[in-house]
């Protein structure tokens, strides 16, 4: 029998206030509130608190405060990644960004979906998780969407709602993102 954060991590239904999740999203929240009450010149504290909340890429991470996520162990991030002021990481599922992204403020990357029905919604989610290619930039405002692939070098432009794949190598835009060029 699985338990509920092996459903979670699953990307199954799973009971999202089963106490083992509740206890992890807690622990990530107060790492994140410690995190965001840190001033500019505390980089070692800053570097500290990400290595207790991140799954990986702590080491070179660079995340202006306020940052937010839901566990911090499900975001594997490559060397240098970027998050600028104001992103949030719905971390239900894993989500992996690879080295020197960059993420403009007010990013979201959510992996959490609900179901349909009503009253199922009422006590069970899912997820999918996120797949964040290297040398990524992701404008100002975008929301990155459960399941996504983002590729390599590609540019998302600011506001924008990525609810399917991107290839290599462009630049993307809109509300839904679509690939507007080669780059």
């Amino acid at each position: 029998m699985k338990t509920e954060k092996e459903k979670m991590l699953a990307g199954e239904l799973y009971d999202p206030f089963d106490p083992e999740l509740v206890f992890a999203r807690e622990r990530a929240h107060a790492l994140c509130q410690a995190f965001n009450a840190t001033r500019e010149t505390e980089q070692d504290e800053r570097r500290r608190i990400l290595k207790d909340l991140l799954g990986a890429g702590a080491d070179s991470a660079w995340v202006q405060p306020p940052f937010y996520c839901d566990y911090g162990f499900n975001i594997h991030l490559g060397a240098r990644v970027f998050f600028n002021f104001n992103c949030t990481v719905l971390d239900i599922c894993d989500v992996r960004i690879g080295d020197y992204t960059l993420f403009g403020p007010g990013v979201q990357i959510l992996t959490p979906l609900h179901p349909l029905d009503a009253g199922l919604r009422r006590k069970q989610e899912y997820g999918k998780p996120i797949d964040i290619g290297s040398d990524v930039w992701v404008g100002g405002g975008a929301l990155i969407l459960a399941g996504v692939h983002i590729g390599s070098r590609t540019i998302i432009g600011a506001g924008s709602v990525v609810t399917r794949d991107i290839p290599d190598g462009v630049l993307a835009a809109g509300n839904p993102c679509r690939v507007i060029r080669n780059i």
